[in-house]
């Protein structure tokens, strides 16, 4: 039996510019970090047969992988040579449709824990590059490369993303008091609500190919965001970052008519008036995480979230990446 815990993640900077539609003309870059919420994935081989059964939300058995209709499994079990005789179950901290990077979380965990069955050494590097064949070229998810790489890396991550997809990791240079204060000054608040991101990346991937200048425009704009964010936390000037961040809401607002609505632009507005410096939506927008950055006391903005009904994610950042929990 292995078991493996591969973590959620937060994006600080430069989200959406990993996506092959922007990256592969402009280069993208991304600064983000692992999350100790985390996805865990049990594989066992089974004696007394040879079907295949899977556990997550649903329940599945089957004796082909054909049969199988989790597709990000499936084609798990393709890549690594899996054609029979195998269990997988799966929790996670976090649901699915947040924004914080489930399905990656799922297939990195799944491929690490596969090749370690199968005594496999794989870097985390090509843990990463074997989820976005993946969900990218093979499903064609519309993927950047920021999930596949934090869900391996996790910790204060960055990546340089060429324009031949070639990506370039580096762990940021923060010291642990530094760290500490990010993370107690940026608190999490889940929306209630859930969606597949796939309908607001895909018409961002489209504008940007078609060169909407707006939108490319807002893009290159957060990718500087981003190096700026990256900066100011090297530097130790934690509360920049919640600036960064009120200047990129109002940019990545223009990139997708989906990525905000009334009810999430109150909630904005109103953390805005009770000491935060800024916030951002995680992932496309929509829905799932708020992320907003509160320097101070935090009494008062904690109340007024709650008013809107709001849970709190407590949580510390990971600093371990994608690991093997189990192995016997």
């Amino acid at each position: 039996m292995i078991v493996t815990r591969t973590p959620f993640r937060i994006t600080l900077g430069g989200g959406g510019t990993d996506l092959p539609s922007y990256a592969s003309k402009y280069g993208g870059f991304i600064f983000a970090v692992g999350l100790n919420k985390y996805m865990f994935v049990d594989v066992n081989r089974p004696a007394a047969d040879d079907l295949i059964r899977l556990k997550y939300s649903e329940s599945e058995t089957v004796e082909a992988i054909s049969e199988v209709q989790h597709e990000l499994a499936r084609e798990v079990f393709r890549l690594t040579g899996i054609e029979k005789n195998i269990e997988v179950s799966s929790v996670a901290d976090i649901p699915a449709g947040t924004g914080l990077g489930s399905s990656s979380c799922y297939v990195v965990g799944l491929l690490h824990a596969i090749h370690t069955l199968k005594r496999e050494y794989m870097t985390l590097e090509q843990l990463a590059e074997e989820d976005f064949k993946i969900e990218a070229e093979i499903l064609k998810r519309p993927i950047g490369k920021q999930d596949p790489y934090l869900a391996a890396f996790g910790g204060l991550t960055v990546l340089e993303i060429a324009k031949d997809g070639k990506v370039k990791v580096r762990k940021a240079n923060v010291s642990i008091e530094v760290a500490d204060e990010l993370n107690h000054n940026m608190l999490i608040f889940f929306t209630g609500k859930t969606r597949s991101a796939e309908t607001i990346l895909t018409e961002q991937s489209k504008s940007v190919k078609e060169e909407k200048k707006d939108v490319v425009e807002s893009m290159h704009y957060i990718k500087e965001l981003g190096y700026e964010i990256l900066e100011a936390v090297e530097a130790g000037n934690v509360d920049e970052v919640g600036r960064k961040f009120h200047a990129h809401w109002q940019h990545k607002k223009k990139i997708s008519s989906k990525m905000t609505n009334p009810e999430l632009d109150k909630i904005y507005d109103s953390a805005v008036r009770h000491g935060a410096l800024g916030g951002k939506i995680s992932g496309a927008g929509g829905g799932g995480f708020f992320t907003f950055y509160v320097p101070g006391d935090q009494r008062d903005f904690r109340a007024a979230m709650r008013e809107f009904g709001l849970r709190e994610l407590r949580y510390r950042f990971d600093f371990e990446g994608s690991k093997v929990l189990v192995d016997f």
